[in-house]
């Protein structure tokens, strides 16, 4: 089970194919139309709506600690609050190009913006696997 990042770096490094991580940093927003109960709960630190605001592709050896991503996502000036990662294998030991991983990329984000989170590993600020729902 995966409970932290460098578990998801252990699991792809051991995989039969290389792999590319797919990363989805969203901000935690309260939706314009949320009604009082909804927006005490936000303020709370509970519910609100996931806004996608970076997105990227990195080998597991482009970032093998959490602190490299999250440091690379500071640099960019947008605030998030959860990242959801997937993997993409590879083919006969090379690992998908970026090129490869820009559809399924387009397709996670999308889902993610339409509240289908249960196929992506969501983290925390430090790397630590979190529950939503």
């Amino acid at each position: 089970m995966i409970s932290h990042y460098s578990d998801l770096i252990k699991a792809a490094e051991i995989e039969h194919e290389p792999q590319r991580l797919l990363f989805v940093f969203c901000r935690a927003e309260l939706p314009d139309d949320a009604s009082a109960e909804e927006t005490a709960a936000f303020e709370s630190g509970e519910g609100g709506a996931l806004t996608p605001v970076i997105c990227v592709d990195k080998t597991p050896q482009e970032v093998p600690e959490f602190s490299l991503l999250a440091e690379e996502s500071r640099s960019t000036g947008q605030a998030w609050d959860v990242v959801f990662v997937a993997a993409m294998s590879g083919r006969e030991g090379t690992p998908p190009s970026s090129d490869e991983a820009r559809q399924p990329m387009t397709m996670m984000v999308e889902s993610i913006r339409l509240g289908h989170i249960s196929n992506y590993l969501p983290l925390d600020k430090s790397g630590n696997a979190v529950s939503l729902g």
